[in-house]
């Protein structure tokens, strides 16, 4: 927990599911962004943890959101079938949504989504329904997943792509173009879908943070 942040453990009620998340608010938060982490991860990702302390570090609030609940989790680590339900997923994370509000003391700040993997398609299916979510960043993300919505994301949204991660490259450059609102296609050099190479994760968590401010703090 960084110098001025507090940081908390909750519960949110959503899509009919008890959603363990850990809150994280600067004093004057200029954002708040929900993560939906990818197949097989959760609140505990090092990864995640490591951008939201950068997303934190520019004076965003974070929300590091599990969209299984530790019965869904257990049984998706023997069978997987949770992993891939990205409407399942895409609602619950709707629904957090919905319930931000509860989460921060004061006026609510503008919204954005992070997503890695499967947990990129849940974000962009959740801003395709959402006015007021306002920004969508996806690293190593699986945007063909959420194919049938594309066109209708105005959210201004950040692709990130490890340049050593070939076929998700190509599944994001597809993407792209059926996008409706304004998008950036970043290619990290020397990553691969992980972004487990030294220095890598770190470009990208500040590509994300200065995306975020720019749509959120910077009203553009």
């Amino acid at each position: 927990m960084g110098a001025g942040i507090e940081t908390r453990d909750v519960e949110i009620a959503a899509a009919g599911a008890q959603l363990r998340a850990i809150v994280s608010l600067p004093a004057t938060p200029l954002g708040l962004v929900f993560f939906a982490h990818g197949s097989g991860s959760s609140r505990f990702s090092t990864r995640n943890q490591q951008v939201a302390a950068v997303l934190q570090g520019g004076g965003l609030a974070t929300v590091l959101l599990d969209l299984l609940t530790p019965r869904e989790a257990v049984i998706d680590e023997r069978t997987r079938e949770y992993r891939f339900d990205i409407e399942l997923l895409a609602r619950r994370l709707d629904g957090a949504t919905t319930a931000a509000p509860a989460l921060v003391r004061g006026a609510l700040p503008p919204l954005g989504y992070f997503g890695a993997s499967t947990g990129a398609a849940a974000a962009l299916i959740a801003a395709a329904v959402r006015t007021d979510v306002r920004a969508v960043v996806s690293r190593g993300g699986r945007p063909d997943l959420a194919a049938g919505v594309l066109a209708r994301v105005h959210a201004a949204v950040l692709l990130i792509v490890g340049g050593n991660d070939p076929e998700v490259l190509r599944l994001n450059q597809s993407a792209q173009r059926q996008l409706a609102g304004k998008s950036d296609l970043l290619v990290v050099p020397g990553a691969t879908h992980l972004f487990e190479e030294p220095g890598t994760l770190g470009v990208a968590a500040q590509a994300a943070c200065d995306w975020f401010l720019r749509h959120l703090a910077g009203g553009s």
